[in-house]
């Protein structure tokens, strides 16, 4: 990443050597060899089941004799177009017929584990190759191996299955060719492939694959078949149709909230308004006698959710008309006096007094800032941020009186969903199934656990009866896990010639790791662990910064905080984009020459600024009362530059255009990644726009829509994608970073618009 060498302090460096040694002699404790020995990624689970006319070929692809390729997907479909991605990975290294491709929700078994998301997690900068960083991110990948968690998240779908399906995919190839090269009594080499047939053309014989499909599952799955290289492929890297559009078309596609089944009842629910509340009272004698209510009851707070009252009926509606005639009395407890505006005072004191743990630090700071003529500071601050998800947050469960437990979620993290079920179902996690649909929106928030511990836990006071618990949008906009609210201070000195010779940033923030550590793991919470989401995007820049502190005070508040899309990323480049540009306006450069200097020795973020100015068409003159505004950030392994259009109209920011280039590496199919960026800008110019979550008495203000707007089809910019590729060894993620550069792209077009700064969020003139 940046052009200097990071040189740490020798206690930091003897602290992140105790970490790495402490986890590599768990390692070595428990067996290196099995710890570290590459995991077998082919050998089907025994969970995975062939229907009728089945065959399967490896633990990710059931062949039909009709010839359907059914791929198993692990990771959750929330609208990122995941599951016709890696399926189209399957279909390219077996040289299929994509028509004849479709996909389902992979079991839950260790095979299908998402190792990436830890790897990533490890609080080391992406260009530090250190052998402790390694060591450490090779220990957390395999960490996550061992654990078997299936998640969707960190934008790391594709770059974890990518190694693994495409090997499924080509070791299918080559257990058909060998199917057929014995049917045909040929040398497998002497046969061709194409569109899911098999063709001996010195004879002018040929198979499909479905014709093939039961002699090919005979056969030993072969450990040394290569996956092809990317000048061999026909259908990656070029548009594709996602598998998934018709059905969400034509209303079939079935959500969580889809959910039926024979006998179903409705539950509705209130959780105490203030945060770490309790119920002292409450009277249900006109809930319980309203026509079609089943139960009424209250559910203790658990670390995972808040004490609640629930109503069970027939239909939802009941439910919820029932329990707005519960009289309720809540304890509201230690935090009914809690409010943001005094918390926001109290960062303003933490940026300046703080204990804070640095994450980043290079040269001599103090050096750097003497002498230096021009310097430069400025204070940033972003409030919390909802999810807002389209679908209601919901959860089907039954419990069954046999000492089972089925769940219906949809849920980015189903073997999480598994084991909490389990637990608050009070049976072993082998007698829970998982059915994980269609998500209607997941940004993160569908990582947690809360809704279906609270269904579960309502479902075993109802045995034998499936309950759907449905939250309001009222209950789901104050009982978020909310993006954390954030600050940051810079100071920075510029020389003569305007280059940033020194650079201290220092935010603060509370953990999303930390939290999430506490709401699902309590007996492992700790503040000691450093957390990487807090600084990503600050502690990581791509500019040549030769004297640099990039430094972190943890705080402290009711709030629950979870992950947002883009995390720590979302923030981040707010801040540190923005302070770029006021650099850039100090010393009297254009915002895009002055960038470019910085990256003099980063390549493809120069490319993308050359591409995102040239596309914007940056150096001519916009239109009369119009100006631009750039950014650029690297967030999950992928790097996007966004140029902002913006007018100020009635006194308020009108976005009319956005050009956004992006370097993935390698566009799988670049329709999805374009959508990606779409959906990312939208995202992330709502809550520049519009996004705030404030709290007072300890309640959430923003209770609905009306109060937390969304972007409207009426006030989106054009959006013009332009993909930049520079190659499979830079393969990143594409799910999240079309989201941080926006909002201080927009700030900085206002800024050379009106002479105002905008260092806090949502933007108010």
């Amino acid at each position: 990443m940046n052009g200097t060498t990071s040189a740490a302090p020798r206690s930091r460096r003897r602290r992140a050597f105790l970490i790495a040694a402490g986890v590599a002699g768990g390692a070595f404790a428990i067996g290196a060899y099995r710890f570290y020995r590459p995991r077998d990624r082919l050998t089907a689970p025994a969970a995975l089941r062939a229907g009728s006319g089945e065959a399967i070929l490896t633990a990710w692809i059931k062949l039909a004799t009709d010839g359907t390729i059914t791929v198993q997907v692990p990771r959750q479909e929330m609208g990122q177009g995941i599951a016709s991605t890696l399926a189209l990975i399957v279909a390219e290294e077996m040289d299929a017929d994509p028509a004849q491709v479709r996909f389902e929700q992979a079991p839950i078994d260790p095979v299908y584990a998402n190792a990436t998301l830890l790897g990533d997690a490890v609080p080391f900068r992406p260009d530090d190759e250190g052998a402790i960083a390694r060591l450490m991110r090779l220990t957390q990948f395999k960490f996550g191996e061992v654990l078997g968690v299936q998640a969707t998240g960190g934008s790391t779908s594709v770059r974890d299955a990518w190694g693994p399906m495409r090997q499924a995919g080509a070791v299918a190839r080559a257990m058909l060719l060998q199917a057929a090269a014995a049917r045909f009594g040929v040398a497998p080499d002497a046969l061709s492939v194409a569109g899911g047939v098999i063709e001996h053309k010195a004879t002018g014989r040929r198979a499909t694959f479905g014709e093939l499909a039961l002699d090919a599952a005979k056969l030993t799955v072969p450990r040394d078949v290569a996956p092809k290289g990317p000048a061999r492929f026909t259908l990656l890297g070029k548009p594709q149709r996602r598998l998934d559009l018709a059905s969400k078309v034509d209303g079939s596609a079935i959500f969580g909230i889809d959910t039926r089944v024979p006998g179903m009842v409705y539950a509705a629910i209130a959780q105490c308004p203030v945060f770490g509340g309790s119920l002292a009272k409450m009277d249900a004698a006109k809930a319980k006698a309203r026509r079609g209510v089943r139960a009424v009851f209250d559910i203790p707070a658990t670390s995972t959710s808040a004490a609640a009252v629930v109503v069970v009926a027939e239909h939802y509606w009941q439910a919820k008309s029932a329990l707005g005639e519960v009289g309720i009395t809540w304890n509201e407890g230690q935090h009914a006096t809690f409010d943001t505006a005094a918390l926001r005072s109290r960062y303003e004191e933490l940026l300046a007094t703080g204990e804070a743990r640095v994450y980043d630090r290079a040269g001599d700071l103090a050096a750097g800032f003497a002498g230096a003529r021009t310097q430069l500071a400025a204070d940033y601050f972003v409030p919390y941020l909802a999810h807002a998800t389209m679908e209601p947050m919901n959860c089907t469960a039954v419990v069954r009186s046999a000492g089972t437990c089925q769940v219906w979620v949809g849920s980015q993290a189903p073997t999480l969903v598994k084991w909490f079920a389990a637990r608050a179902a009070g049976v072993d996690a082998d007698k829970v199934t998982v059915h994980t649909p269609y998500l209607g929106g997941g940004f993160g928030r569908r990582a947690e656990m809360d809704v279906v511990v609270q269904a579960v836990t309502i479902a075993r006071r109802l045995p034998d009866t499936p309950v759907q618990l449905i939250w309001s949008r009222e209950e789901d906009m104050t009982h978020d896990v909310y993006r954390p609210m954030a600050a940051a201070r810079f100071r920075a000195a510029l020389g003569d010639d305007g280059a940033i010779v020194a650079w201290h940033n220092r935010i603060v923030s509370q953990s999303c790791t930390g939290a999430l550590t506490a709401r699902l793991l309590p007996a492992a919470a700790s503040d000691l662990m450093k957390d990487k989401t807090t600084v990503e995007g600050a502690f990581d820049l791509p500019y040549a910064l030769p004297n640099r502190v990039v430094e972190h005070v943890l705080a402290h508040a009711p709030v629950p905080v979870g992950y947002w899309r883009s995390v720590g990323h979302s923030y981040n480049a707010f801040f540190t984009e923005s302070f770029i540009d006021e650099c850039a306006a100090a010393a009297g450069e254009d915002p895009i020459a002055y960038r470019l200097a910085l990256l003099r020795h980063q390549p493809r973020f120069r490319r993308l600024l050359e591409v995102v100015a040239e596309k914007s068409g940056w150096y001519t003159p916009p239109a009369a009362g119009v100006a631009r505004g750039v950014a650029i950030a690297e967030s999950f392994g992928s790097i996007v530059a966004q140029v902002a259009e913006v007018q100020i109209t009635d006194g308020a920011p009108r976005v009319r255009r956005v050009t956004c280039a992006v370097d993935c590496g390698f566009a799988v199919n670049p329709d999805i990644v374009a959508a990606q960026m779409e959906s990312g800008i939208v995202f992330g110019l709502t809550a520049a726009l519009y996004g705030e979550i404030s709290v007072k008495r300890g309640r959430v203000e923003q209770a609905n829509f009306p109060a937390y707007p969304m972007l409207r089809m009426a006030d989106t910019p054009r959006i013009d994608v332009h993909i930049v590729e520079s190659g499979l060894e830079h393969l990143g993620g594409i799910g999240e970073p079309g989201t941080p550069p926006i909002a201080p792209a927009v700030c900085n077009a206002i800024a050379r618009l009106t002479g105002k700064r905008i260092r806090s969020l949502p933007i108010r003139l």
